[in-house]
């Protein structure tokens, strides 16, 4: 009986590991492909988002590709095309763009400035708050790990400070850079604006991942998997997942409210 229970835990184990490695292995692949028209259709208007998609495709298998060619792409690819457009219909000789009285221009700019629905500029918002939390816990985990740090005795708690601090601090770069106020006259106004804008979602961000993170560590594994193996890293797609659930009400409120910008 003994034996048969620890032949069906290495068959579910064999199996987690594989379901694992596949979905980093998609992950890496979407971060990849969106990189790669990231190049070609940059985010001009707002340059963080050059950062933002590719982490979100990293962390959120199937999702992150699918937000990033349905509510990213076509608005780089737009500012691209309507900057190749400007050029071609500028008089060489004069420097005076001749296509302010045709149509299909008006229509251009119309459409460029066509807004979203709500649902999805929150959305937008969302995965620009969650890449930042998710560099901060792409390099903390790993740092906790590798020096060997704990908290009371918990390698747990050491991952929660670490992770915590490094997410925070991203989450309110990319804020800070993410609506231009790197041009701001008054960066210390800026700045405020930025924490003020992104501290309620990034703690809502780091209170699911951390719920999930939890229950690995004390429901899902006798001993909780380590940052030197694919099952750990899975879990911490699903933990970035579920933060990024937790965090979507509070960037509705946000946005709703004003307090920051819907995307």
């Amino acid at each position: 009986m003994v034996e048969l229970i620890l032949i069906e835990g290495d068959s579910r184990m064999i199996w987690l590991n594989i379901i694992s490695y596949a979905a980093i292995a998609i992950g890496i692949f979407q971060a990849i492909i969106i990189l790669i028209d990231i190049i070609r259709y940059p985010q001009k208007m707002m340059p963080i988002m050059n950062i933002v998609w590719p982490l979100t495709g990293l962390y959120f298998p199937v999702f992150g590709i699918w937000a990033y060619f349905k509510l990213g792409r076509e608005k780089g690819k737009m500012n691209m095309d309507m900057s190749h457009m400007d050029m071609s219909h500028m008089d060489m000789e004069t420097g005076m763009d001749m296509s302010l009285d045709m149509p299909h221009h008006e229509h251009m700019v119309h459409h460029s400035h066509s807004k979203k629905p709500f649902w999805q500029s929150v959305l937008v918002s969302t995965t620009h708050c969650s890449s930042g939390c998710s560099l901060g816990d792409l390099i903390g985990a790993p740092l906790v790990f590798a020096l060997g740090l704990t908290i009371a005795g918990s390698m747990l708690f050491a991952d929660y400070v670490v992770e915590f601090i490094l997410a925070y601090l991203f989450g309110i770069a990319f804020q800070y850079y993410g609506m231009g106020f790197q041009k701001h006259d008054h960066p210390g106004e800026a700045l405020k604006d930025a924490i003020k804008a992104d501290t309620l979602s990034l703690i809502c961000f780091e209170i699911g991942m951390f719920i999930w993170m939890a229950l690995v560590h004390y429901v899902f594994f006798t001993s909780p998997p380590m940052p030197n193996t694919a099952v750990f890293w899975f879990m911490m797609q699903l933990a970035m997942m579920f933060g990024f659930c937790t965090s979507y009400p509070a960037n509705w409120y946000l946005v709703r409210k004003g307090v920051k910008h819907g995307m």
